[in-house]
């Protein structure tokens, strides 16, 4: 049998998804020369079976911290992403393939295999106090998440906070966690300058749904509960409907949208499903192993907003997608923010007040 780069089995023990992991297989990267398959060879061995998949972590020795953009279907020029790799687990996560840069596999390697900047402050800082920078908002969390669960004992995150909020440098964080609310010390004072703001990714209400399709992400209602901890400090929030999958979670846009807009949230986006890549593969095995009935309905209806494939990386449609299901659902967020008040207010954030702290050993102006 060919192996695989990985480490891990490209299946779960008996076949099966692993509990607290969103993809179902470890499928080769695409840039693998070599690929691994399970196969049965009638032996039954209940007693060799393969241990459960732990988290490890490793050094991401990065030599710059910011990522640039020019995509015209989001609304930044930079980002930062302190981890490769996301513990959450969302099978529907379009990171999911820049593991294979690594040599590891968009499926199970994505959620066990991370890796973190321990210098990113110390980059950050460097690359702002360049002569050369020019402050525009920075997001957080573009990629992968910044708040997953190492967050709690890595702190990459809380020190990029502290440095941007030491240059009064605008930022946009972009998390499915409540643990955000953990820096709503920095985060406060920041948005009262206009330097911060929050998008909460909410995909369902459904606990039972989120504990599969992303689960070691907060369940919904503590997403919930940061939206109003948020707003209630001062920070503004928004909330993120995405992604919206066809007959799977997408009868709940306005049901989200509702308690979000309760919570304080004061704007909402969405995003259509985006299957590029080793996603479409896996995202389908996850269908066929948690929702077997309804996985030809949504796979046809994706077919349907992706000019007849499963995805369209156009710009223009690759976010929200095109026909006749597509247009029905944006018309259902425009209408259903039009009754909650949602996106009337913008909160547009500045980058007037940015200069460069003074360090130890610098030397004073005159004048």
């Amino acid at each position: 049998m060919a192996s695989s780069s990985s480490c891990l089995p490209p299946f779960a023990a008996g076949g099966g998804p692993l509990k607290g992991r969103g993809a179902v297989t470890n499928r080769t990267g695409r840039f693998e020369r070599n690929s691994t398959e399970t196969a049965d060879d009638g032996w039954d061995r209940e007693d060799e079976d393969l241990p459960p998949l732990r988290t490890v972590v490793g050094v991401d020795k990065a030599s710059s911290i910011l990522n640039r953009n020019d995509s015209p279907d989001v609304p930044f020029e930079r980002s930062i992403n302190p981890y490769r790799g996301c513990e959450h687990g969302c099978v529907y996560c379009f990171a999911r393939p820049t593991h294979a840069y690594l040599g590891l596999s968009p499926g199970l390697d994505f959620e066990t295999r991370l890796f973190f900047k321990p210098d990113a402050a110390a980059l950050l800082e460097k690359e702002l106090r360049s002569k050369r920078y020019r402050p525009s908002t920075l997001a957080l969390g573009a990629n992968t998440d910044p708040y997953q669960p190492i967050e709690r004992r890595l702190r990459v995150t809380r020190s990029i906070l502290e440095v941007l909020s030491a240059f009064n440098h605008p930022v946009g964080i972009i998390t499915k966690s409540n643990l955000v609310t953990r820096d709503i010390d920095l985060l406060a004072p920041m948005a009262e300058k206009g330097l911060a703001k929050v998008c909460v990714s909410i995909t369902t209400k459904d606990r039972e749904l989120a504990r599969t399709m992303e689960p070691r992400a907060a369940t919904p209602s503590r997403r919930f509960a940061a939206v109003r901890a948020l707003t209630e400090a001062g920070v503004p929030t928004a909330v993120l409907a995405s992604p919206m999958i066809p007959g799977l979670n997408d009868h709940e846009l306005e049901a989200i949208l509702e308690t979000a807009a309760a919570a304080g949230a004061i704007q909402a986006n969405y995003i259509l499903l985006r299957l590029p890549l080793e996603i479409k593969d896996l995202f389908e095995e996850w269908l066929r192993a948690h929702r077997p009935d309804r996985a030809d309905h949504v796979l046809s209806l994706m077919r349907q907003s992706r000019g007849g494939r499963l995805y369209d990386p156009a710009f223009g449609v690759r976010m929200k997608g095109e026909g006749q299901y597509a247009e029905l659902l944006a018309s259902r967020f425009r209408l259903a923010c039009r009754r909650l008040g949602l996106n009337r207010r913008r909160w547009d954030m500045t980058a007037e007040f940015f200069s460069a702290p003074a360090r130890n050993g610098d030397q004073l102006d005159l004048f």
